[in-house]
């Protein structure tokens, strides 16, 4: 009998462990999942690994570096930096490579740091100026294909660099500067804005979306074999700076570079200019003369492009205004943009302004004017600034569910909305925007903002490049302390 007891307590106890461990794997499986999806998260994760470490080596932080706070103080020391770039901006009319480099390197000389830009010249258009003696550009041709003369800027850069002292560090936006150079540059970091890898899935993605009447690409087998080449070369860049976490985690895994020569560094974008400011967003709309008894304003930024995306939702509102009268008359949609989809746009009706290309003044005021902003794209590669433009200026972000988007921007539900590429998708989220409403797109309006501070600002990434390049000169500044 007292061995029956002793085997039943056995059998309970070990029935109550096995609860216990299941509850236990469930709880893990739960924290792990609102981990992968909520921005929270990110950053306690973060904080727990400083307060576990005294210090840090930034060589191998798994993280993008704008989660860590760098002094705002005047930089321990000026650097001479010199930068690659194929183009530099001129006003509106600038990818998003330029706009970065644009950003970036405008914030680096306000610290006082001495840049040099070996970038192309147009000769159809006057080359901007700047208030900031320490930024000097060195000039030339493009070539056939609008790239930089190698053979030209690599002269251009010897003669810089025996003149007064050698650079510090030298950067290169994506190929500027090619790898058959590259790899005698021995303190060079290139910031990727696009890699092959990532965009496999955009073929995907668009050879989904072909219609019978198109021909089929054959683009997916050549960009397998652009992997390979990219796989071969990218490791004689010394240090790689990926704009995404997922380009990040591509170039570890995938590229197969050690972990010490990747460094995620988020895009960021002028928090002086993308800003909330409700006094803009009405004078915007009483200039294009927007109802205020429209209920919802939508708004679409960018060239309007197959690759952005456009035909996708250009279907999408098309389908909801033949089937939805109410809808139609309750929302307008803002395009802000140039290129051949604006023609179409214009046809879906009077509710739906395409605006054209905007200078950046005219896109703070169209952020400000909006509901939510709407990112459609098909491009599965590098991190699209107006989604942080429109994140700083508090409004929620809806785009193409990719994974640079859901592992950097949205990263869950309260800060915006994700679709899959394909029409019903797109539609249905169009719909949930629509019923929710303004109240809870203004809540999350707010967090969208709170996030784009953490984490997309450009004086967070002006710091995190500023340290990476101190860290390439010295390394003593490759210790970060808490």
């Amino acid at each position: 009998m007292a061995k029956d007891q002793i085997v039943s307590t056995m059998f309970r106890f070990h029935s109550l462990y096995r609860i216990i461990a299941t509850l236990s794997v469930f709880s893990f499986i739960s924290i792990f999942c609102w981990c992968q999806f909520s921005s929270k998260c990110y950053s306690m994760n973060v904080i727990m690994m400083q307060k576990a470490k005294e210090s840090i080596d930034l060589l191998t932080f798994p993280y993008a570096w704008n989660v860590l706070s760098f002094p705002v103080g005047p930089p321990s020391q000026i650097l001479k930096i010199g930068v690659f770039v194929k183009k530099w901006p001129h006003r509106s009319h600038a990818g998003g490579l330029e706009r970065h480099a644009l950003t970036l390197h405008l914030a680096l000389a306000k610290r006082g740091h001495e840049l040099h830009i070996f970038t192309t010249s147009s000769p159809n258009s006057t080359f901007p100026t700047y208030p900031f003696p320490n930024l000097v550009f060195h000039l030339s041709r493009p070539t056939s294909g609008g790239y930089l003369d190698q053979a030209v800027v690599w002269e251009q850069f010897r003669a810089q660099n025996s003149t007064g002292r050698p650079f510090d560090v030298i950067h290169t936006e994506s190929v500027g500067l090619l790898h058959t150079r590259a790899k005698n540059v021995p303190n060079l970091a290139v910031s990727w804005h696009g890699i092959a890898y990532e965009t496999i899935h955009s073929d995907i993605i668009q050879e989904l979306l072909r219609s019978p009447e198109e021909r089929q690409a054959t683009m997916m087998t050549e960009r397998a074999m652009k992997v390979v080449e990219e796989v071969r070369f990218f490791e004689r860049y010394s240090h790689h700076v990926a704009t995404s976490d997922h380009a990040g985690d591509v170039l570890k895994r995938i590229y197969m570079i050690p972990e010490e020569r990747v460094h995620i560094i988020l895009n960021g974008v002028d928090e002086e200019i993308f800003r909330p400011e409700l006094s803009l967003g009405i004078d915007f709309k009483r200039k294009f003369g927007i109802s205020k008894s429209r209920s919802l304003v939508l708004g679409i930024a960018g060239r309007l492009v197959k690759d952005k995306g456009h035909p996708l939702i250009h279907e999408a509102l098309k389908q909801i205004f033949m089937e939805n009268n109410k809808f139609q008359q309750s929302v307008t949609v803002l395009v802000a943009g140039d290129g051949p989809w604006g023609a179409r746009y214009k046809a879906l009706g009077a509710n739906i302004l395409v605006l054209g290309p905007l200078e950046q003044a005219q896109l703070a005021k169209f952020y400000n004017a909006i509901d939510i902003f709407v990112n459609p794209t098909l491009r599965a590669q590098g991190l699209d600034h107006t989604l942080l433009e429109a994140m700083l200026s508090g409004k929620p972000v809806m785009a193409t569910r990719v994974a640079s988007i859901t592992g950097s921007v949205i990263v869950g539900p309260e800060s915006g909305y994700t679709f899959s590429p394909s029409v019903e998708s797109l539609k249905k989220t169009l719909y949930k925007v629509w019923n929710d409403g303004r109240v809870v797109l203004e809540n999350k309006g707010k967090a969208a903002r709170q996030r784009g501070l953490q984490l997309f600002t450009a004086t967070k990434m002006a710091a995190a490049y500023e340290r990476l390049f101190l860290c390439i000169s010295r390394e003593q500044y490759c210790k970060y302390q808490k």
